[in-house]
């Protein structure tokens, strides 16, 4: 979220330099002298799913995506929702699937979104129900995934690690560089 007034007394901020605990830090402040408001800048919660349905993983392709361009389940965290619950709770979203086991993977900085991902691998059943915010999804037998060298990226490859699978990674840029698409007329 980026505040350009404080939202506790409506004063323009401004950067300055607050006092941490290692020192300095430059940091989104309230001038006010009378309100204290810092900007902290922290990390947003969010889980990622690698799921496994009948054998196969499953990735799902966000609406408004590239073609070929597949990843893990994600989403926020509600307040006070308990992680592994959170990454149940998403699947059954995106996917309609119920987790019958969720294995935490690790956890991982999506620096260009400020999130920490913890990214679970959950074994699920059911029927694929595709929610509205996900375009498709594709199934990949496990030695067939192709992780990027970033955020959720890492978990499937730590993942892959895990069951000595050969890592094989898709070195295409980041979604942020990929050109969007001409407007149709």
């Amino acid at each position: 979220m980026e505040f350009r007034f404080c939202p506790r007394c409506a004063t323009p901020l401004a950067e300055r330099p607050i006092a941490d605990d290692g020192g300095l830090i430059n940091r989104i402040a309230c001038p006010a002298e009378s309100c204290g408001f810092v900007h902290w800048g922290n990390p947003t919660p969010a889980v990622g799913a690698l799921v496994e349905h009948e054998g196969e993983m499953i990735l799902a392709r966000g609406q408004g995506w590239p073609e070929g361009w597949f990843a893990l389940v994600t989403g926020y965290l509600e307040a006070r929702e308990d992680p592994k619950a959170g990454v149940a709770r998403e699947v059954k979203e995106e996917l309609g699937l119920e987790v019958v086991e969720a294995n935490i993977i690790g956890n991982y900085i999506f620096e260009r979104k400020n999130e920490v991902m913890l990214c679970y691998h959950v074994v699920t059943r059911g029927t694929v129900s595709l929610s509205p915010e996900l375009a498709e999804y594709r199934r990949y037998k496990p030695e067939a995934l192709r992780p990027w060298r970033r955020a959720t990226g890492l978990a499937v490859a730590d993942w892959m690690r895990s069951r000595n699978l050969d890592i094989v990674w898709d070195d295409r840029p980041p979604l942020a560089a990929v050109p969007s698409p001409p407007a149709k007329a």
